[in-house]
């Protein structure tokens, strides 16, 4: 079994990706109800936090049915990550994980995120920093590199490592690859499989099927994989995943009326943690993505973003359920 300080976590654990606008409560608990092992916050600001910022403030919301979960927090100035560490140890949660891999400009250019890849003993210096802060387990995650010419990730591995923390998860990209490209996993099991490296190693990048999850897992011998866009409209993932391991069969693709069913409980989740304008406004970016490859959809996708009504949206979903019964008839 995997565990993270004193945090059992699964004998192979599926962890939900800490994504920015994406990994909210309402999320992760239709991620946690269709069989994620571990979750993420969005990444919240270090500097946000210390100036109390309503926006990160409301990030470190975590609720009891999420657990186990980690805060993320990123930024650039070692005091800054201390602090904002304390802050986000008093919201509760089962670890404190540090983001070095966010590739945005407007992150990484300023240090944070992958910007600190390119410095690494102050990426050693800013993590014992917040180890020796906190009392709860710390984790981080990051990329291989900066660029193909500074992947010194089994180095990184070591500082991470002998500063204190207690899991790593590596995305297998570079910073100037972005989300472009392929990951690569062989980077990934170089340092799991490294005879100085004894902290859990999880794996992400491109795991968007149980096939795939079940031939890196058997590859790359990591102690789990994070999924990240995979699960975007998708939260059945981690159940196929797991269903995949125990039997080497697929689980049929979710029915019309369950994919309904999944979309008005995140709908509900959105409205009650953000109120019903912002809720239902911010529930707009998941529509198309959980009734991804219906055809003639975009009518119905229309009203869903344009409809500021609950009962409307809820009379659509409904309808959508009835008008394509079939939708999905051709899954295995």
């Amino acid at each position: 079994m995997v565990k993270i300080g004193n945090h059992t976590i699964g004998e192979f654990p599926l962890l939900l990706a800490p994504m920015e606008d994406v990994s909210d409560p309402p999320f992760r608990a239709v991620c946690k109800e269709k069989g994620a092992d571990m979750m993420y916050t969005e990444f919240i600001s270090a500097e946000g936090l210390i100036r109390d910022a309503a926006k990160s403030v409301q990030k470190l919301d975590i609720y009891d049915y999420e657990r186990p979960i980690g805060i993320q927090i990123f930024g650039e100035k070692i005091e800054s990550m201390r602090e904002a560490a304390a802050i986000a140890e008093a919201a509760k949660p089962e670890l404190i994980d540090i983001n070095y891999g966010c590739p945005v400009k407007k992150v990484a250019c300023k240090g944070a995120g992958a910007g600190i890849l390119l410095d690494l003993p102050k990426m050693q210096t800013m993590t014992k920093e917040i180890v020796d802060r906190v009392s709860l387990p710390v984790t981080v995650k990051t990329r291989l590199g900066w660029d193909d010419s500074t992947i010194k990730i089994v180095e990184v591995a070591k500082r991470l490592q002998d500063v204190g923390i207690q899991a790593l998860t590596i995305h297998g990209r570079t910073r100037k690859q972005m989300y472009k490209g392929e990951a690569n996993w062989r980077f990934i099991a170089e340092v799991k499989n490294h005879p100085d490296i004894h902290i859990p190693i999880f794996g992400n990048g491109d795991v968007d099927s149980p096939e795939k999850a079940l031939e890196y897992k058997n590859k790359y011998g990591v102690d789990g994989i994070m999924i990240g866009r995979g699960a975007i409209g998708n939260p059945w993932l981690f159940d196929q995943i797991k269903h995949y391991f125990k039997t080497g069969k697929k689980l049929a693709e979710p029915d019309i009326n369950e994919r309904v069913q999944i979309t008005k409980k995140h709908l509900d989740f959105s409205v009650e943690w953000k109120g019903e304008r912002k809720g239902i406004f911010e529930m707009r970016r998941h529509y198309t993505n959980y009734f991804r490859g219906i055809p003639n959809f975009k009518p119905y996708r229309t009203r869903l973003v344009e409809c500021d009504n609950y009962a409307l949206i809820i009379d659509t979903l409904d309808e959508i359920g009835s008008k394509f019964q079939n939708a999905y008839s051709f899954a295995e």
